[in-house]
C-alpha cells in the first residue's frame, strides 16, 4: 500500500477516534457524570470497537491501548465537552451528529485494518462494521440505554454499507487518497439521511402495530 494512502487510513482512525469520543463525553454531560464518569465513557466509545476489531485480528496489544495518541485525543475530546459544553449543544442532537460521522470513520478503517492483517472479504466487512458500533454499544450499556442497533434505526446497516463500499475499492484496485473519504461519505449519510426522513428497519411483534 501507498504510504500516502496509510497515512490517510491512521488519520480516518485518529478523527474518528476523536468523532466518537465528543460523542461519549457529550452523552455522558446530559447524564451529569464527573469528570472521571466523562473521560472514561469518552475514551471507551472512541477506542472499545477498536480493541474489539484488534483482538479478533490479532493485533495485540490493541492501537487504542498502546498508541498514546488515542488517550491524548479522548481528552481532547472530553475537554472540549467539558468547556465548550454550550456551544456543543447548538448543534442539533450532537451526540447522534458525531456518532455518524465516527461510524463512518471506523467502518473504513477498520474494514480496511482487517483486509491488512490478511482477513477475508467477509471478515473485513464484519469487523469493519464491529469497529463502528462497538463504541456506541459500550456507549449505551454504561449509560443505561437500549443499544441503537438493537433498536429499528439504521445504524449497523450504515457501518456494513460503508465497509463493504471501502472493501470493494480495495478489491476492484480503486486505491487512492479519495477512496476511504468517499465510503465513509456513504455511511454517514445514509446515517444522516435515516435520522431525517425517519427511515427504519422493519419491527415485528404486537408493539409494533401500535
Amino acid at each position: 500500500m501507498h504510504p500516502h494512502v496509510h497515512t490517510v487510513y491512521a488519520f480516518l482512525d485518529l478523527v474518528g477516534t476523536f468523532a466518537f469520543a465528543v460523542s461519549g463525553a457529550v452523552a455522558a454531560r446530559q447524564k451529569r457524570l464527573d469528570l472521571f464518569g466523562v473521560v472514561s465513557v469518552a475514551f471507551t466509545v472512541a477506542c472499545g470497537g477498536g480493541i474489539l476489531r484488534d483482538v479478533c485480528i490479532g493485533a495485540t496489544p490493541p492501537v487504542g491501548l498502546s498508541d498514546w495518541r488515542y488517550l491524548a485525543v479522548s481528552l481532547a475530546a472530553s475537554a472540549l465537552a467539558i468547556i465548550a459544553y454550550p456551544q456543543v449543544r447548538r448543534l442539533r442532537q450532537p451526540v447522534l451528529f458525531f456518532d455518524a460521522i465516527g461510524l463512518g470513520l471506523f467502518a473504513v478503517s477498520g474494514a480496511e485494518k482487517s483486509l491488512v492483517y490478511g482477513q477475508s472479504v467477509e471478515l473485513a466487512i464484519i469487523l469493519g462494521t464491529v469497529s463502528a458500533v462497538g463504541g456506541g454499544v459500550m456507549r449505551d450499556v454504561l449509560l443505561s440505554r437500549v443499544p441503537a442497533i438493537l433498536e429499528k434505526d439504521i445504524y449497523a446497516l450504515a457501518a456494513l454499507l460503508g465497509a463493504a463500499v471501502q472493501v470493494g475499492f480495495i478489491y476492484a484496485g480503486w486505491i487512492d487518497w479519495w477512496t476511504p473519504w468517499f465510503a465513509t461519505a456513504v455511511c454517514v449519510l445514509v446515517r444522516l439521511a435515516s435520522l431525517y426522513f425517519g427511515w427504519r428497519l422493519p419491527v415485528f411483534g404486537d408493539d409494533a402495530r401500535r
